[in-house]
């Protein structure tokens, strides 16, 4: 029977979360409902997108109960009010990434799924691509020997994309694309948490984090080095360096489709899009939705390759590293969390 999907919002994102399904066999994968807060737009989505129901409220998709999972593809401010709105409906959720805007957000989100015994995912499409699988099977083998550093950088000139670059909306380099870098790090150190988290960076003359770099001490003199920036273009690569050898993750580290090892590369292709595409690799969110689907098949309430204690020590990473620079969202603050609580 195929996995039911709602689609809450109606934004770029999730028409490459639809294209990406497309590329999946329709008997294991079926979008049934689209929700957008403008009903037009809604409509508009389904209709692009063979999509039999649309709604022009949030509460609608909610309610629905022909839909097994939702998928959250609106604004970091607002995955906390949708993602617990889904949750506490009974809805199974993949919440794009950032989950939500700090720790404190998560965690609310975290508790929710498990009070209400629903399935939570974190969209780090990443950590499911075919490149990502094969990295884990190297380190697994020891086929490096002891990982000593692990460096991830991404920078891209997004300056006047206003989702950057506005606090109101959630906007700093960290929380966008930081969060790609700290996934892969996590990854190769099986989740564990550093001993000690060093930032330092430049702020836009609108509060929020435009360029970034991170250092994270890891226990037995391991080390991880990351960059992100939102102003210039950078290599956009992830190094792995261990006592026998180096894996190279070169450019598009987040939607990555070739893999160096010690020199020889290898090749990962993505399925073709059957519709243009908004981002870079999009059909990649084909092997999360696909991975989602054999977790609800199992009965599984978090994804064994991104646990949610994973997510949460991403997040608290990237806390620290804005408390650090001086980043300060209005959710941090008691009076957002309040507010947050109150929806």
């Amino acid at each position: 029977m195929a996995t039911r999907w709602g689609i809450c919002g109606a934004g770029r994102i999730s028409h490459d979360f639809m294209v990406a399904l497309q590329t999946l066999p329709p008997e294991n994968h079926r979008a049934v409902a689209v929700a957008s807060r403008d009903s037009s737009r809604a409509r508009d989505f389904a209709e692009r997108h063979q999509i039999p129901k649309s709604y022009g409220s949030y509460e609608e998709l909610a309610t629905d109960p022909s839909v097994d999972i939702v998928y959250v593809g609106i604004i970091n401010p607002e995955h906390l009010r949708v993602a617990l709105l889904m949750l506490r409906a009974g809805r199974n959720v993949l919440c794009e990434k950032p989950m939500a805007m700090n720790l404190q957000e998560v965690r609310q989100l975290v508790s929710a799924a498990r009070d209400n015994d629903r399935f939570l995912m974190e969209g780090l499409w990443t950590r499911f691509f075919p490149v990502s699988n094969a990295i884990r099977g190297l380190l697994s083998q020891n086929d490096l020997g002891e990982i000593k550093m692990v460096k991830a950088e991404f920078g891209t000139c997004m300056l006047q994309t206003p989702r950057l670059v506005e606090k109101e909306l959630g906007g700093g380099v960290l929380l966008d694309i930081g969060c790609y870098c700290l996934q892969f790090v996590c990854m190769v150190f099986s989740g564990e948490k550093p001993e000690s988290v060093q930032a330092t960076g430049f702020l836009t003359e609108k509060g929020v984090d435009e360029a970034v770099t991170i250092v994270l001490k890891y226990s037995r003199k391991r080390m991880a080095l990351v960059t992100v920036t939102m102003a210039i273009q950078l290599a956009n690569q992830a190094i792995i360096n261990g006592t026998k050898g180096t894996i190279t993750v070169p450019g598009f580290m987040w939607c990555p489709t070739s893999l160096v090892v010690n020199g020889k590369r290898q090749e990962f292709p993505l399925p073709a899009p059957p519709q243009p595409l908004n981002f870079t690799n999009s059909t990649g969110l084909c092997y999360e939705a696909e991975r989602v689907r054999q977790c609800l098949q199992k009965g599984l309430k978090e994804c064994p390759d991104l646990p949610l204690a994973e997510s949460e020590l991403i997040m608290s990473i990237l806390d620290e590293a804005r408390r650090q620079v001086g980043v300060v969202y209005d959710q941090d603050t008691a009076g957002g969390r309040q507010a947050s609580d109150n929806h």
